[in-house]
């Protein structure tokens, strides 16, 4: 098969021909259609996350079953199916309590410890590969439902940590990237007044069109400040931060009003100073949200399928362009999501 292989971090892709893989006991090999190309793959590309080399990076797959090991059930041949990002154990305690995110025995990430979707085909334990369920046409939009495990079904479990209820007001920070602005998006879905803020300008109107009733620019005004006069004084309900900085967490938790919820996630994770006597007279929460769960994916899956929501995609290329494709989302020029056509 032609797979896309990373020799070693911060290197060109190289297209090659490998074996194809075989599904031994347990497993299932799938042909795959899409993979998406997201910020998490380009640090491991980078070398900002460690991986294994050489690596054929990739998680956010659409594919088909095209064969199964012995004692696989739940899945066959021929039936459509995306990944879960995280290679968990599936009997532990948190697996059990559909917390796969927290799995005592994780042996790590889908393209990043065992080789991922930038290949035409992809072997993974059997239980990582998810059904998809009726009415979602992959054939026809491989690229745009390959990135819901990813793009929509976090911001979707987000708004379940936080809790967000209709008319609550949101601010989402980071919400020109490729998750914060469908954070955006499924926040207006959940009937929130949505705040984006962000420091690239030319994001904004993208960042409109996905829902947000207002926009901060970051890089020109005290956030925290325009959050709060935003708001008349009483604060936003949740802030959700794609960003983690020590100063996109402070001023988030700034921003908080009354019963606050501030979501941490994904980006630079860096330690930030909070003021307990807020916390304690606000009643505030500070949040932290791991990925999503299976249920969550299916859920997210089902959303799509009933025409709710649809996923931003902006960049849909052949494999062999993945190094082009690569470029662009090192230099933040993608809006939503981009992702590769593999079959």
């Amino acid at each position: 098969m032609k797979a896309m292989i990373l020799k070693s971090p911060n290197t060109p892709f190289e297209m090659t021909e490998v074996p194809d893989p075989v599904a031994g006991p347990g497993e299932a090999v799938a042909r795959v259609f899409a993979c998406g190309s997201g910020l998490t793959i380009q640090h491991i590309k980078a070398g900002r996350i460690a991986a294994r080399f050489p690596a054929i990076i990739g998680h956010e797959i659409i594919g088909e079953i095209v064969a199964v090991g012995a004692g696989v059930t739940g899945i066959g041949v021929g039936d459509g199916v995306t990944a879960y990002y995280y290679l968990n154990c599936g009997h532990c305690r948190w697996c059990l309590a559909n917390l796969e995110p927290l799995c005592e025995n994780s042996s790590g990430n889908v393209g990043r410890d065992c080789d991922g979707g930038y290949a035409e085909y992809i072997k993974l334990p059997a239980h990582n590969f998810i059904k998809l369920p009726q009415g979602l046409d992959y054939k026809a939009h491989p690229a745009e439902i390959g990135v819901i495990t990813d793009a929509l079904a976090t911001p979707y479990k987000v708004l379940r940590r936080a809790r967000v209820k209709a008319g609550e007001t949101v601010a989402v920070f980071g919400a020109g990237g490729g998750v914060g602005i469908h954070q955006v998006m499924m926040a207006k879905w959940a009937r929130a007044r949505v705040i984006a803020v962000d420091v690239a300008r030319d994001k904004f109107d993208a960042c409109r069109k996905a829902g947000a009733d207002e926009v901060v620019d970051a890089s020109a005004c005290d956030a925290a400040e325009a959050l709060l006069d935003l708001t008349r004084g009483r604060g936003v309900d949740v802030v959700i931060d794609y960003v983690s900085a020590t100063s996109t967490l402070e001023a988030g938790a700034k921003a908080l009003g009354r019963h606050g919820r501030l979501v941490t996630l994904g980006g630079a994770g860096k330690s930030f100073q909070v003021s307990a006597h807020d916390m304690l007279l606000k009643e505030q929460d500070l949040l932290g949200s791991r990925y999503v769960t299976r249920s969550e994916i299916l859920e997210t899956l089902d959303l799509v399928a009933r025409g709710e929501v649809w996923p931003l995609v902006s960049d849909i290329r052949p494999l062999k362009e993945a190094e082009a494709l690569h470029e662009r989302l090192e230099r933040g020029e993608v809006t939503g999501r981009a992702a590769l056509l593999i079959g």
